[in-house]
């Protein structure tokens, strides 16, 4: 069977106009214009199988949205070669579209002064929907995404929450093998964006539809899909589970304790001799260990310890996604980079660097 979305080797350039200042520059413009060249998708590559759910994240402007746009036929690539659903989106846009569902969080496919209803029936023309598979897919859809009250009323009046929701059902009306969702939780509130994540899991359990996500709210990654595709200035830095990447990135697990009880930290290190479970402690009633995410028996741990010394409360901080990602984000690259040298190693090697530094600087100033 052949995968979701194939793409090899995608690039996206835009050719952008350049304004010279002042109005003297404005009026040179009106006659020779100069453009400088952007390139918003740089040679990405990668192949999404069937019913998969995939997240596709970076910062503002690495490139997503660019992306999404290439995938549904909106834009012509570049370079390079795209297929979805076994088309080529630009050039079969027609046929293709019938086979995707596409949400973009900050615009509407819905018609702004008429009722929700209307605007699906409009729908149901232009994907040349059956009176049948119509009904049958919109009384599932409205009872799955709680619609009932919202039918009748103009999409204007609606709530975010309500009109994505909306935006939603819009998408799905047609049955389509993938669905591009860009941001679709954007400004939603927690109680919306939960009945969102539960109904796209369960539909893609049910139906095996293929999702692509772009988003920011790395909780609807973590809640959703299996692998997840970082962009950085319109590179592929990671393409992988989140378990790996809090594997790679992650400083493991924390135990922290509340003791009811002043117990030496040397006591503890004695308890949990063998586990790797680094102690600290930040006042007399209150001791943190730290356990490398790859030798996390927290278990062990805690049985050791809440066997020997009375303990009034225990807290366990997991890895968190977000921090991972943001660091990611900070140095360009998906690779934990290398150790810094440790001990009297790293101290030689600082004294020799402020030597160097300091001999330089003579040099300089000898100059």
């Amino acid at each position: 069977m052949k995968p979701a979305i194939q793409v090899d080797k995608l690039r996206k350039q835009f050719r952008v106009p350049k304004s010279r200042g002042g109005l003297k520059g404005a009026f040179r413009d009106l006659f020779t214009r100069e453009y400088s060249e952007i390139t918003a998708v740089k040679d990405i590559s990668f192949t999404i199988p069937r019913g998969e759910i995939c997240g596709y994240i970076g910062e503002n402007g690495a490139g997503k949205s660019t992306t999404i746009k290439m995938l549904t036929g909106i834009l012509v690539p570049t370079a390079g070669e795209i297929e979805v659903n076994g088309f080529v989106p630009h050039k079969e846009r027609e046929t293709f579209v019938r086979s995707i569902g596409v949400v973009f969080g900050q615009r509407s496919q819905l018609w702004w002064d008429i009722g929700v209803i209307e605007s699906f029936q409009l729908l149901r023309k232009v994907y040349r929907v059956s009176e049948e598979d119509y009904r049958e897919r919109l009384d599932e859809l409205v009872e799955r995404l709680q619609l009932q009250e919202l039918l009748n009323r103009p999409v204007r009046k609606l709530s975010l929450g309500q009109r994505m929701r909306c935006e939603l059902a819009a998408s799905l009306l047609h049955n389509p093998d993938i669905v591009f969702l860009d941001e679709p939780t954007i400004g939603l509130d927690i109680v919306v964006k939960t009945e969102i994540r539960e109904f796209l899991k369960s539909m893609n359990q049910r139906y095996g539809t293929t999702i692509l996500l772009t988003t920011h709210d790395l909780q609807d990654i973590e809640a959703l899909c299996s692998r997840v595709i970082m962009l950085d200035d319109g590179k592929i830095i990671y393409d992988g589970g989140l378990d790996r990447l809090k594997t790679t990135w992650g400083t493991g697990k924390e135990i922290v304790l509340q003791l009811n009880e002043a117990v030496p930290i040397e006591r503890l290190r004695e308890l949990t001799v063998g586990l790797e479970a680094e102690w600290t402690k930040d006042n007399d009633y209150t001791a943190t260990a730290r356990i490398p995410l790859d030798k996390a028996n927290v278990s062990e741990v805690l049985a050791r310890v809440v066997s020997a010394i009375d303990i009034r409360d225990i807290q366990i901080h997991e890895p968190n996604t977000d921090d991972i990602v943001r660091e990611i984000y900070k140095t360009g690259s998906a690779d934990k980079p290398a150790a810094a040298p440790t001990g009297t190693e790293n101290a030689d090697t600082a004294n020799h660097s402020n030597s160097d530094s300091e001999a330089e600087n003579r040099e300089k100033a000898h100059v």
